[in-house]
């Protein structure tokens, strides 16, 4: 059916189609006033190898030099800022740092985009913290970002790397300031209001489907009314009476 041809059955079905559109506007205004504005603060951490390199140098006593195992292999950074991203991101973790699922509180801990399973292009950790609150949004994005820093801390003295030879981290990005983010209102408010306007159609449609096979029984009902008086009439007339 055309454009056009809808148009009609929308005019002639008025009676159903109005009333599901103004359910749709409904449940479409309910659900965007119910579902709470959140808030969002991001953070970028760099981790930086010493100056020194990854290797102390040798001395008369320790002739072969400590290598810092992290930084042993090409894109040490890299890998190093990966296995953090990897371990703020299991659910253990996730746990442990206070968060439940669907609650009102999350956090995030990246490489910049939303492939978790690549290995990070730089020594670039990306950290995001949402809440319902700006002050709570804050909270969780530092203690993210605390977390990470004895994450590594904890992962060179697994190693046994030499102090001299730790990477460090740093904020190159402190946490913003909780910016509100209406997309997930927006996003539910669109999809009641979509899913409204498609019912408000099936019921137009059904309704000028039925239309049809009523008039039709009720035509027939009509027809079957008129006979006893149109043999009456002929009785009628044959009669005189």
């Amino acid at each position: 059916m055309d454009f056009w041809g809808t148009i009609l059955v929308l005019l002639r079905r008025w009676y159903v189609a109005l009333p599901a559109f103004l359910a749709a506007l409904g449940a479409a205004f309910y659900s965007y006033s119910t579902i709470p504005v959140t808030y969002t603060t991001t953070a970028v951490l760099v981790l930086t190898a010493p100056t020194s390199g990854g290797v102390l140098p040798p001395d008369p006593d320790q002739p072969i030099p400590k290598v810092n195992p992290l930084l042993n292999f090409d894109h040490g950074l890299d890998v190093a800022s990966s296995i953090l991203i990897s371990v703020m991101s299991t659910p253990d973790m996730v746990a442990a740092m206070g968060v439940t699922s669907g609650g009102p509180t999350t956090y995030a801990v990246t490489n910049g985009t939303n492939n978790l399973e690549s290995l990070a292009t730089g020594p670039l950790v990306f950290v995001e913290g949402e809440s319902q609150t700006p002050d709570e949004a804050t909270r969780i994005a530092r203690k993210a970002i605390d977390r990470i820093e004895q994450e590594l801390d904890q992962r060179q003295r697994q190693v046994q790397a030499p102090k001299g030879t730790y990477i460090t981290i740093s904020e190159a990005v402190p946490p913003t300031t909780p910016a509100p983010q209406q997309g997930r209102k927006l996003r539910s408010a669109a999809s009641a209001l979509g899913l409204g306007v498609i019912a408000s159609l099936c019921a137009s449609f059904a309704a000028e489907s039925l239309s049809g096979p009523l008039s039709g029984a009720v035509a027939r009902l009509r027809r079957r009314g008129d006979r006893p008086a149109e043999a009456r009439e002929r009785i009628s007339e044959k009669t005189g009476v």
